[in-house]
């Protein structure tokens, strides 16, 4: 019934989908329908969650290299490949007027937390994980929108990647072992990474947890 709902939605000149319809693709009267899913909001409420488990799965099983910067431009371009391949499931997963907000998003942004991660141990980032992890996602997500919703407006073919160099400027820059360190900051940065991915033997957690705080504003 999801994969009628979204063949429908995709196939649909309003973004909409009717409930009538979808049961008539799967053979099934629509009080089958509302026993599983209530409603036509929870039916759309599935579909997202349905779009965000793929995307999730997509996510999990992308190669993870010993270059976290190679990995996080091809997590960027991997985002856009996703949207371009599932227009209209993206446009719902990532619409403001859905009835109930998915968590899906949240473990989106851990993942690419992760990858900053890796950058910050290695002393590639110029802002806190969180910090690039939210310039990066919200970048990404409005690019995407941007070409599936207006592609009559945004017909530049190098768009996402002028944008994603442009934000990625901002956020992460070569190791430090390559450059000596180029600050404070970015070296608290890079220190708390370090001690979040190996916690130091030699301190309690208390003062780990005091020390971590230190360093994350040193890198703010």
């Amino acid at each position: 019934m999801l994969q009628a709902a979204e063949q429908q939605l995709a196939a649909s000149s309003d973004h909409d989908i009717s409930t009538r319809a979808v049961c008539e693709a799967v053979g099934v009267g629509q009080p089958v329908l509302y026993r599983l899913f209530d409603d036509k909001a929870g039916l759309l409420s599935a579909l997202v969650d349905y779009g965000f488990e793929r995307y999730v799965a997509r996510k999990q099983a992308m190669e993870i290299t010993d270059d976290p910067l190679k990995d996080l431009w091809a997590g960027w371009d991997d985002h856009i490949a996703f949207a371009q391949e599932n227009p209209a499931i993206y446009r719902l997963m990532f619409s403001p007027t859905l009835a109930r907000q998915p968590e899906a998003p949240r473990t989106i942004f851990k993942l690419l937390g992760d990858t900053l991660e890796r950058c910050a141990r290695i002393g590639a980032l110029l802002v806190t994980p969180e910090a690039a992890a939210q310039r990066i996602l919200s970048a990404n997500i409005g690019v995407a929108l941007a070409l599936l919703v207006r592609p009559d407006i945004y017909t530049d073919p190098a768009m996402s990647d002028s944008v994603r160099d442009a934000v990625f400027a901002g956020c992460v820059s070569a190791p430090v072992v390559e450059h000596g360190g180029t600050g404070s900051g970015r070296t608290a940065i890079q220190l708390a990474a370090q001690l979040r991915d190996r916690p130091a033997t030699s301190l309690g957690e208390e003062e780990q947890r005091l020390l971590l705080k230190w360093l994350d504003t040193l890198g703010q």
